[in-house]
């Protein structure tokens, strides 16, 4: 169950929520009640909303995780405590990743600083551009 409400996350502009992609693995305990999975996941939902979450989508998969969840939530904190009370829990265990859409990474890139060999390619085709001209005019 995602916990309680958490005050904005001041590297969140005002209105905006991060998003999150959780891979869930049942536990013992959890895998004997699966069968009960997808009623627990539609409550959790429920109470997410009423406490400022966004729950995406749910997906129960094949292979190294049980489940998949994308979430939006309101601050890293409120995320946090959320985590902290679905492992309590004790019906699965999580890996919790910030996910960024397009428009977030754009942003985030705009503020890396430039490599050294981002600046080379450009200063490497404009000779070699030079030279092509030359051999075209011969």
């Amino acid at each position: 169950m995602i916990g309680q409400h958490v005050h904005a996350n001041a590297a969140l502009k005002e209105g905006t929520m991060a998003t999150y992609v959780i891979l869930y693995t049942y536990t013992t305990e959890g895998a004997k009640n699966i069968r009960e999975s997808v009623k627990r996941a539609g409550r959790i939902r429920q109470q997410n909303a009423r406490v400022g979450f966004t729950v995406k989508d749910v997906y129960w998969t094949q292979g190294s995780y049980d489940m998949v969840a994308i979430v939006d939530a309101p601050s890293e904190e409120a995320m946090m405590g959320a985590m902290m009370n679905v492992v309590s829990a004790g019906n699965v265990t999580s890996v919790t990743m910030r996910a960024f859409d397009a428009v977030e990474m754009s942003r985030v890139l705009a503020k890396t600083m430039p490599l050294p060999d981002d600046e080379e390619p450009a200063k490497k085709a404009a000779p070699a551009k030079k030279a092509a001209k030359r051999k075209r005019k011969t």
